[in-house]
C-alpha cells in the first residue's frame, strides 16, 4: 500500500495521494513529499524505486529483514535502516524489532515498514488534518520527528521493566518457585533485545568530527543533540537494569542455597541420631539372642535405652549449637 503527503509551500497546505510521477512534484525545495509505503509488495517498491532512481542494494535491504541498524550515503539521498520495538508481555519474546527504511532526499522522504507503527500513524493524522508542522521545517526535521517517536515509545517499556524487578525482588524472600526463575530469564532477554536494537541507533546519530553521518541543517542540530540525549539515557537504564537483574538473580540463588544448606542440616542431624539406632536394631537383628528376651520388660528396656540415646543426642546437639 502507497500512501503520499505532499506539503506545497507555497500554498501552505497539505495535499495526499498525489501522483509521483509528476514532473513539478519535487520542482520547489522548500515542498516536501512524503511516501509512506505499508505492507509493500515488490512490486511497488520497485516502482517507487524506479520513480525516485534508488539503488538496488537499497531495495534488497527493503525487502529482507535485518537486524542491524545502519545509514547509507548514496550522494542524492541517505537510505537508513531502523528498528522500532513493539513490547508484548504476553508473549514468550516479549520485545520484538519492527525494520523501518528510511529514504531521506533533499525535498522527500521515504519510508518503509511491513507493520503499522504507532509513530508514522500519528504522523499521517496530522497531515491529514493538515497541521503537520514537521513537513515545513525540511525532511531533516521529519527524520527527527521519526526517530524521536520511535524512542519515546521505550520509556514505558523501560517503566514496565522497572516494576517487573521491583516486583521481582519482593518475590525473592518467598517460597523459591519456577515462576521466578522463568521471570529472571525473560527479563534479560528482554533488557538484551532492548540493547541490541537501540546501540547501533546511538551509533548512526552519534557526531564524528563534529559532523553527522547525514545532512543536518544547523537549526536542527539542537533536536538531534537531544535525541541522541534520550538515546544514551535509554542505554544507561537498560545497563542498570540488566546490573538489577544479576544483582537479584545472585540474591535469589544465594537463598536457594542458604535453604538447602539449612535443610541438609536438618537432615544430617537426623540421620546422626538414627545412626546408634539403626546399628542396635541392625546388631539384634541377626538372631543374636536377648538378655532376658523372654520377658516383655527387655523390649521395654531396650526401647527406653534407644530413647534415651536419642534424647542424649539431641542435647547434644543443642548444646554445642547444631540446631
Amino acid at each position: 500500500m502507497i500512501k503520499t503527503y505532499f506539503y506545497d509551500a507555497d500554498e501552505k497546505r497539505i495535499v495526499h495521494d498525489v501522483d509521483l510521477r509528476r514532473p513539478d512534484l519535487l520542482a520547489n525545495a522548500r515542498s516536501l513529499l512524503w511516501v509512506d509505503l505499508y505492507d509493500f509488495s515488490e512490486a511497488e517498491i520497485n516502482q517507487v524505486a524506479s520513480i525516485f532512481g534508488f539503488h538496488s542494494l537499497s531495495v534488497e535491504d527493503c525487502l529482507h529483514y535485518s537486524p542491524r541498524a545502519k545509514v547509507d550515503d548514496y550522494e542524492d539521498y541517505y537510505f537508513f535502516l531502523l528498528h522500532a520495538i513493539r513490547y508484548e508481555e504476553d508473549k514468550e519474546e516479549e520485545v520484538s524489532l519492527e525494520q523501518l527504511n528510511v529514504y531521506l532526499g533533499s525535498n522527500f522522504i521515504v519510508t518503509l515498514h511491513r507493520r503499522t507503527l504507532r509513530t508514522l500513524g500519528r504522523l499521517a493524522r496530522e497531515c491529514l488534518s493538515n497541521q503537520a508542522l514537521f513537513m515545513q521545517k525540511g525532511p531533516d526535521f521529519f527524520l527527527y520527528t521519526i526517530l524521536d517517536g520511535l524512542t519515546d515509545h521505550y520509556f514505558p517499556v523501560l517503566e514496565r521493566i522497572n516494576a517487573r524487578i521491583d516486583e521481582l525482588e519482593d518475590d525473592l524472600y518467598v517460597e523459591p518457585s519456577q515462576e521466578i526463575t522463568e521471570e529472571f530469564l525473560s527479563l534479560k532477554r528482554t533488557i538484551l533485545s532492548m540493547r541490541r536494537a537501540i546501540m547501533p541507533q546511538k551509533r548512526i546519530f552519534t557526531m564524528s568530527n563534529g559532523q553527522y553521518s547525514f545532512a543536518v541543517s544547523e537549526e536542527n542540530a539542537p533536536y538531534y543533540l537531544d535525541l541522541l540525549d534520550h538515546i544514551e539515557r535509554i542505554i544507561d537504564s537498560i545497563d542498570g537494569f540488566a546490573a538489577l537483574v544479576d544483582n537479584a538473580m545472585a540474591t535469589y540463588y544465594s537463598i536457594i542455597s542458604a535453604r538447602t544448606n539449612e535443610t541438609m542440616r536438618v537432615l544430617t542431624v537426623i540421620s546422626t541420631i538414627f545412626m546408634p539406632l539403626t546399628f542396635v536394631t541392625g546388631f539384634f537383628g541377626m538372631n543374636v539372642p536377648l538378655p532376658a528376651q523372654e520377658s516383655v520388660l527387655s523390649t521395654i528396656a531396650i526401647t527406653l535405652g534407644l530413647l534415651g540415646v536419642s534424647l542424649w543426642m539431641y542435647l547434644i546437639f543443642r548444646v554445642k549449637k547444631w540446631i
